[in-house]
């Protein structure tokens, strides 16, 4: 995958800023609850419309030219241009799955993107020793089934971004080390990895220069920005094809948090750092229960800065916490989950600036929050699954037969991404076309049959 699916990141993208709607809310009120999701909804729906999808025309003729006319013509699309994702953690170490297979089984028939573990800590726990042949190994099968994958992160001053072995180097001398690091694994990767999550939560953790003491505090935006353009501008001369995300939490729940990480983005940008998107995590406060208008506000805001969005971490739970936030009241269950996560696949889906959304652990056998799994313990797929599979691969996917005009054409709206096209002429045998249709890309194909 090539950062050019969502164009250079010095290009500004399309961002409508929605019309106001009706507010405030009785909070609790249910009536009024539904209304205001479902005119948010509404909104999202048209604008899957207007930017997930294209009006495409395909012109059949014969080898003299000539039109065909009543051609059968299969429609049918393989892929999606945009990025449906997972962490695939567990490829890596593929042996602890108890059922592999059915294991791929379940990430394959719902995703095409795929997110592997770089943490510095567990990566190299000792100077060195890598995991690199592991996590090859898993890319590998990723590519084999056309999907693409991820890198997450390779700069995070938190424990698990900063291993042990660099107690007792200089600031200077471990900087040296990060970079090099950042340098190796983009490097290595380079075609197998073109996606990175480059800094993680910079606007909660230290500045690089005081990463031995490894909490949570608050740097100055100019102190972050130094050694955050650093592992851009190294990352990006190692791969100066890859698609570099700066990712971030908080900022969908709290305000401040966002325009902070707004304030570092635009310094950043004014420097000239090589960022190609902006990553929004969606699960803190974990029980939380996200209003419509503060996703819209989120993805409005931080999509004025011209960057696609990523979401890259989406974890909603099912194993009976109280929702917290004050928009819905009752319980995280299974059907909360499924509802919750739908209604905001279907909003970052209808804005024009999110380029994928990646959900936090496929199943509960082994996840970071319980019950945020798409799968249960032993893989059945629980109610958000097949939401999701419906939404991803029958409401958002074209799939059309019908038969060419008298002109030998057939006009159809189809979403973005990679297609099969079957024309079976009367009385000739079928033939099979792949094209691509692309934001911005080619709309019109010319079929020649036998």
């Amino acid at each position: 995958m090539k950062s050019s699916r969502w164009g250079s990141s010095r290009v500004k993208l399309l961002v409508v800023t929605m019309m106001a709607i009706p507010l405030p809310l009785a909070r609790g009120q249910a009536a009024n609850v539904q209304k205001v999701e479902a005119e948010f909804l509404a909104q999202a729906e048209r604008g899957v419309g207007q930017y997930r999808k294209s009006e495409a025309v395909l012109s059949v003729k014969d080898r003299q030219g000539k039109p065909v006319p009543n051609a059968s013509v299969e429609i049918r699309q393989r892929e999606h241009e945009f990025l449906f994702g997972c962490i695939g953690f567990e490829l890596v170490r593929s042996e602890r799955l108890p059922n592999p297979d059915l294991w791929k089984q379940r990430f394959r028939e719902l995703f095409n993107f795929a997110v592997f573990p770089f943490y510095w800590a567990g990566y190299e726990p000792q100077p060195g020793k890598i995991l690199q042949e592991e996590t090859l190994a898993a890319v590998k099968w990723c590519t084999e089934n056309g999907i693409t994958t991820k890198g997450h992160p390779l700069v995070w001053t938190n424990d698990s971004g900063t291993p042990k072995w660099l107690a007792g180097l200089s600031p200077e001398e471990s900087e040296e080390r990060l970079l090099q690091r950042v340098t190796r694994e983009v490097g290595a990767f380079a075609g197998a990895i073109d996606i990175w999550d480059v800094v993680n939560e910079p606007i909660h953790c230290r500045a690089w220069k005081n990463t031995q003491a490894g909490d949570y505090i608050q740097e100055p935006i100019t102190a972050i920005a130094d050694y955050v353009d650093k592992a851009f501008r190294a990352a990006h001369a190692a791969n100066p094809k890859a698609h570099l995300i700066l990712n971030e939490f908080m900022v969908i729940a709290r305000q401040a948090d966002r325009e902070r990480f707004y304030e570092l983005v635009a310094e950043l940008k004014q420097r000239g750092t090589p960022i190609s998107g902006l990553g929004i995590q969606a699960h803190e406060p974990r029980e939380e229960w996200f209003s419509p208008e503060k996703i819209r506000t989120t993805l409005d805001r931080l999509g004025e800065l011209g960057y696609p969005l990523h979401i890259t971490e989406f974890i909603p739970q099912s194993g009976g916490k109280p929702i917290t936030g004050g928009w819905r009241e009752g319980t995280w269950t299974e059907e909360a989950q499924a509802e919750f996560a739908e209604q905001f696949y279907r909003l970052c889906f209808g804005h024009p600036a999110v380029a994928s959304i990646n959900w936090w652990g496929l199943s509960d056998r082994r996840i970071w929050l319980p019950g945020g799994g798409l799968l249960r313990d032993n893989y059945e797929p629980k109610p958000v699954y097949t939401r999701l599979k419906d939404l991803i691969h029958r409401q958002w996917r074209t799939e059309i037969v019908t038969k060419t005009d008298e002109k030998g054409q057939v006009a159809f709206p189809g979403f973005f991404g990679a297609y099969d096209i079957v024309v079976t002429p009367e009385g000739r045998p079928p033939q099979t076309e792949h094209i691509a249709l692309k934001k911005g890309g080619r709309t019109r194909w010319d079929i020649t049959v036998e």
